[in-house]
């Protein structure tokens, strides 16, 4: 397997609707392809609008199933067209009252190999998605795809250090964090947290934002979506913050070994002495 993986990442606006969001997608998609990516991933619930700016049961109306639902499917097809992996985050819908936010994560050829759920459900302002979400329940695993070790952790997950962790401990290369974020809230953590965790954890992370704002509320989001190598340095410049963007990286993976010799910092973990972390 090639050391230098070219990935992609789209920060999108809201379009309006359902159908025409995807198909916008899966254009960024073919164009990521035809400039040679492998893998791509998504903003925080993307085919939907960031509808938990309020707390409202007609809302329910964009959950679908994974990997059966409609949406999925599209991405399947769309994997197997382009040749790229792609991390697809949707409103899940598993039975009837249990709702998750959910990424599925399908290989190249098309194979949905799993789904991540959110752990961390926020219920502030702004960000009501506890009463549309259960918390995350598939633990965090680590997806063996055609490009490598791909992990996913979304939005709120990223203020919380142990999920981060565990997917280093999976054997993660690029974890995606799809998120939805407004300004004023947290965007002097956006350039933190991200490289932080990429540091701690030793891999790369796509830190990904929507743009804009929605008729759902008051959030602007603020794009500034980037990829982040294990030295916590940007690869590349970020995206904007008000526009819709497309950003292709290289990342050499081989990076990942010459960090963890170099700071070893895997080496030097003590589980013995955290038995306090779990503690209530």
């Amino acid at each position: 397997m090639a050391n230098v993986v070219r990935a992609a990442l789209v920060q999108a606006t809201w379009t309006g609707d359902t159908e025409s969001m995807v198909a916008k997608h899966e254009e960024h998609a073919r164009e990521a392809a035809r400039r040679g990516a492998g893998i791509i991933g998504f903003q925080e619930v993307f085919n939907a609008p960031y509808f938990c700016q309020v707390q409202d049961p007609e809302h329910y109306r964009w959950a679908e199933p994974v990997p059966d639902g409609p949406t999925t499917r599209r991405m399947q097809a769309l994997a197997r067209e382009t040749g790229m992996v792609i991390v697809a985050p949707v409103f899940e819908v598993e039975q009837s009252g249990f709702y998750y936010n959910t990424a599925a994560v399908i290989d190249a050829d098309g194979t949905v190999l799993g789904t991540y759920r959110k752990h961390h459900i926020p219920q502030v302002k702004g960000f009501w998605e506890k009463f549309y979400f259960r918390p995350g329940n598939l633990g965090w695993p680590v997806f063996d795809t055609a490009v490598g070790k791909v992990g996913v952790y979304i939005c709120y997950d990223r203020h919380f250090p142990e999920g981060w962790r565990q997917l280093g401990l999976g054997g993660a290369q690029l974890v995606y964090n799809p998120s939805a974020t407004h300004r004023g809230l947290s965007a002097h953590l956006w350039r933190l947290e991200q490289p932080a965790a990429a540091v701690a954890n030793e891999y790369f992370v796509a830190a990904i934002n929507r743009v804009g704002q929605e008729e759902y509320g008051d959030n602007d989001f603020y794009g500034t979506s980037y990829f982040v190598d294990p030295r916590g340095q940007f690869v590349g410049d970020t995206a904007g913050d008000t526009k819709e963007e497309l950003v292709v990286r290289d990342l050499d993976f081989a990076l990942i070994d010459e960090v963890r010799q170099q700071w070893a910092f895997y080496r030097d973990r003590r589980p013995d002495a955290y038995e306090g972390l779990v503690r209530p």
